[in-house]
C-alpha cells in the first residue's frame, strides 16, 4: 500500500477524557466534542470509543454531524447541536433527537412552534461575539425560555488557552450574572476552561481538542500517529536540486527519499523548510524541497538503510508541535488530515 497510515489510538483518547474528568468533581458531567468528524480522525470510532468509557453527552458544530453520532451510537446519548435549530434542521432534530443550542429569538420561535416540547439548549454571548444571545436578548427571553426547561444554558470561551488572559474572568463574570438564580445546568468550561479550575466547570464540562492530544492540555497522550511509506530513494549529488522551483540544493552528495503524502493529504505546503520526520529509532529526517501534492523529498543521508516509512505524527513529534512550524494551532492539523490515508484503530 502506498498511502500513509494514520492509526488513531482509542486507548489514548479515552485517558485523555478520563484525565479531563477527573480534573472536576464528582457533580460535575463531562461531556464529549466531536465535531470535524471527530477533530478529522473519525467521529464514528471516537463517539463509540468515549460512550463506552462513560460520556453521555456529545456536541457537534451542525445537525448533520449529530445524524452521523445518532447513527454510530443508536438511542440514548444526549447529542447537542452548536449551531442550533437552524432552517430545514427540523425533520433531523425530531427524528434523531438532536437537542439544539438556541442562539437566537428566531431559532427559539422557529424550535418552539416547530417542535413544541421537544428539548433544547440555550447558548449565551458572554463576549466572544460569534455565537448566542447577547444580554439584552437574553435579557428580554430569558423567563420564557426557561419555562420552556432547557435542558442546559451554556457559553463559550475566546481566551481558556491563555488562562491569565482577563478576557476569562469578564467572561465568568458575565456568565454568572445571565444566569444568576436559574435552576438549570449550565456550562462554560471546554478543555482550556478546564484547566482553569472549579470556578469555571459549573454543571457540565465539553472538553474537545484535549481529547484528541493538543493544547492546552500539555499532558494529553498523542492520539494520532501518522506513517508514511517510502517510495524510491535515490543519491544525487552536490549541486543538484530536489523538487518543483529548485529551491533546494544539495551542498554534498545526499540520498533523498521520496514519500508518498503532500499538501492533499493534509501536510501543509509551508511546513516543507521547517518540518522533518522521524526514522523508526527516533532520528530526525529533515525535509528537501517544496511539498508537492503527493509527494515529498526527504533527507536519509544519515541512515544506515533505506527505511520502509518514516513518520510525521507521534511520540517524536504531535500535532502542536507541526502547527508551532507555521504559526497555527493543533486543531487545524488535525482537521485537514487527508482522506487517502488508511485508517487502523488501536484499542477498539
Amino acid at each position: 500500500m502506498s498511502s500513509g497510515t494514520l492509526t488513531i489510538d482509542l486507548e489514548a483518547l479515552v485517558a485523555n477524557w478520563r484525565a479531563l474528568d477527573s480534573r472536576s468533581s464528582a457533580q460535575v458531567e463531562t461531556a464529549a466534542v466531536v465535531k470535524a468528524d471527530g477533530y478529522g480522525l473519525g467521529a464514528a470510532q471516537v463517539a463509540r470509543a468515549l460512550a463506552r468509557a462513560g460520556a453521555r453527552r456529545f456536541f457537534v458544530a451542525i445537525a448533520e454531524e449529530g445524524a452521523a453520532i445518532r447513527q454510530a451510537l443508536g438511542p440514548g446519548p444526549e447529542i447537542n447541536v452548536f449551531s442550533g435549530h437552524m432552517p430545514g434542521d427540523t425533520e433531523m432534530i425530531h427524528d434523531l433527537q438532536l437537542v439544539p443550542m438556541i442562539n437566537s429569538i428566531d431559532q427559539m420561535l422557529r424550535h418552539v412552534e416547530a417542535l413544541p416540547g421537544a428539548p433544547f439548549g440555550v447558548q449565551l454571548d458572554t463576549g466572544m461575539n460569534r455565537l448566542g444571545m447577547e444580554p439584552n436578548e437574553w435579557a428580554a427571553l430569558q423567563d420564557i425560555a426557561v419555562q420552556q426547561r432547557p435542558t442546559l444554558i451554556m457559553s463559550h470561551m475566546a481566551c481558556a488557552d491563555a488562562p491569565d488572559h482577563p478576557m476569562n474572568a469578564h467572561q465568568l463574570r458575565m456568565f454568572n450574572e445571565m444566569t444568576a438564580g436559574l435552576n438549570v445546568p449550565r456550562s462554560l468550561a471546554a478543555t482550556g476552561g478546564i484547566l482553569m479550575g472549579p470556578e469555571y466547570h459549573f454543571e457540565l464540562t465539553r472538553p474537545g481538542i484535549g481529547l484528541y492530544g493538543g493544547l492546552p492540555f500539555a499532558e494529553a497522550r498523542p492520539v494520532a500517529h501518522l506513517s508514511i511509506p517510502v517510495i524510491q530513494s535515490r543519491w544525487i549529488s552536490a549541486g543538484e536540486t530536489v523538487g518543483y522551483g529548485n529551491t533546494w540544493t544539495a551542498q554534498q552528495d545526499t540520498r533523498i527519499a521520496t514519500i508518498a503524502a503532500g499538501y492533499a493529504d493534509g501536510i501543509m505546503r509551508l511546513l516543507g523548510p521547517w518540518l522533518s520526520l522521524y526514522a523508526a529509532d527516533g532520528v530526525p529526517c529533515p525535509v528537501r524541497g517544496r511539498i508537492s501534492m503527493d509527494l515529498i523529498g526527504v533527507d536519509i543521508t544519515h541512515l544506515p538503510e533505506e527505511p520502509a516509512a518514516l513518520e510525521v505524527l507521534g511520540m517524536n513529534q504531535g500535532v502542536d508541535d507541526l502547527a508551532g512550524l507555521i504559526d497555527t494551532i493543533g486543531y487545524e492539523i488535525l482537521t485537514s488530515l487527508g482522506g487517502r490515508y488508511a485508517r487502523r484503530l488501536h484499542g477498539a
